[in-house]
């Protein structure tokens, strides 16, 4: 298991799970629906499933991408460490195990499955043609909060959206911060993204754009329903780190983008996702 949680960067799930118990625990608190264990347990599954089915898929579609990269040339499967078979073994197992999850859900979830996995592992095509895939990237991640409201409620609303929008932006914005590393490799190879499209510096500054939309959407929940000063100042410390990411990256010095990709984004989703379940709880 240890090769496998090694090829889908099991720990990376900080970045989206905080956000699907956001959704989970505000489908609880704002409808009619009550708690159970066990929609929580199908809900950690099918994220977990899903994420595991997106990474090793990407994985496995790279493969060659990544050898050719001195950068990732290191990773599994260019290094040796886990076949393209197995890769491709492994994706399959978890597509069918985040559809039979979903069985034991509602129906929604079951007919929308095929779609939640068609976002998300289309992403990893997305490099070939267009330099929106951080983008691409953004919406696959997105699907959390408003998926684990899904499972709860069985139906749409407009507060989840809010959430999904700011993980959506939020991504898309660190990815591009990301991939500055690949810039010239990126250029060299014919393949897409922000930086080798616009350079170094625009892409920075959109991404501080899409950070700013990001901060945008997780304050309009405020004005649609009753959230304390423990919700503010998870929006603050939200704030504060994604500045603080802009300022350890510059267009001549990429020495810091693992901290900014890594560690800050993990803290900020972690704490952020902390408060709202504080407010929650204090309101409960």
């Amino acid at each position: 298991m240890k090769k496998y949680f090694s090829l889908v960067l099991f720990a990376h799930t900080v970045f989206a799970l905080p956000f699907a118990f956001i959704g989970f625990f505000l489908a609880v608190t704002t409808t009619e629906h009550e708690f159970t264990w066990i929609k929580l347990l199908l809900m950690v599954l099918c994220m977990v499933f899903a994420r595991n089915a997106a990474m090793s898929f990407n994985r496995y579609l790279d493969r060659d991408i990544d050898a050719e990269n001195p950068r990732t040339a290191i990773r599994d499967i260019p290094s040796g460490r886990i076949s393209a078979k197995e890769a491709l073994a492994f994706t399959i197992v978890n597509c069918l195990l985040f559809i039979a999850t979903t069985l034991f859900i509602n129906p929604l979830c079951l007919a929308l499955s095929p779609v939640a996995l068609a976002v998300v592992l289309g992403y990893s095509f997305t490099k070939r043609f267009t330099p929106l895939c951080h983008l691409v990237l953004g919406l696959g991640l997105s699907l959390a909060p408003i998926g684990a409201y899904l499972v709860v409620t069985g139906e749409f609303a407009l507060l989840p959206v809010f959430f999904s929008l700011a993980v959506l932006c939020w991504v898309s914005g660190f990815d591009i911060i990301y991939a500055l590393q690949d810039e010239e490799f990126d250029r060299k190879n014919g393949l897409n993204s922000i930086p080798a499209w616009l350079g170094k510096k625009r892409a920075l500054q959109l991404s501080s754009l899409l950070h700013a939309l990001a901060v945008l959407f997780i304050a309009l929940p405020l004005l649609f329903t009753p959230l304390s000063w423990f919700y503010i100042a998870g929006v603050l410390f939200f704030i504060v780190l994604l500045v603080y990411q802009h300022q350890l990256v510059k267009p001549d010095d990429l020495s810091k983008v693992d901290r900014a990709f890594f560690t800050t984004n993990g803290i900020a989703s972690v704490v952020f996702a902390s408060f709202f379940l504080l407010d929650v709880y204090l309101r409960s």
